[in-house]
């Protein structure tokens, strides 16, 4: 693997976590709107949306 196609994938993966990060709040917003933060659905996506938001702030921090 070349290192442009390399970068393309790093790329890649740092929207994909982005859209993920995008999506997860806006499902946690929907439930919260509705009254269900403390449904285990809700805890579930609170959970990897801090993981997402850990692993964007690592590719932010490496200019990705």
């Amino acid at each position: 693997m070349s290192d442009a196609e390399r970068l393309e994938a790093y790329d890649a993966f740092s929207r994909a976590v982005r859209a993920e990060l995008s999506e997860m709040g806006e499902r946690m917003d929907a439930l919260r709107a509705e009254n269900k933060v403390k449904t285990a659905t809700y805890r579930q996506l609170f959970a990897m949306r801090m993981t997402l938001k850990e692993i964007d702030r690592r590719l932010a921090e490496r200019g990705l």
